[in-house]
């Protein structure tokens, strides 16, 4: 079995997934499904943005991964799910 990497995020990412809870009004799990991201994350970063630590998480995360990074951990992850699709 492969091990499906990390995905990584960005800074934009979280506050657009946050956003649409707090603002729009839609569900965690909504969301989550949507955005195809665990709905545990989902709900870690609503818990921070509601206690205003969000942004710090982020501020030190922010230059722990390239752009290039965060591309390849997302086209890593989707070849392992196209991989284990073929293999069905």
């Amino acid at each position: 079995m492969q091990i499906i990497p990390k995905r990584a995020v960005t800074v934009e990412f979280r506050a657009e997934a946050v956003k649409l809870v707090i603002e729009q009004g839609l569900s965690q799990s909504e969301v989550a499904r949507r955005l195809d991201i665990p709905l545990q994350t989902l709900h870690n970063w609503v818990k921070l943005f509601k206690a205003g630590k969000l942004s710090r998480v982020d501020a030190k995360r922010i230059n722990a991964i390239s752009p290039t990074e965060a591309e390849n951990s997302r086209l890593q992850k989707e070849l392992a799910v196209l991989k284990e699709e073929r293999t069905s």
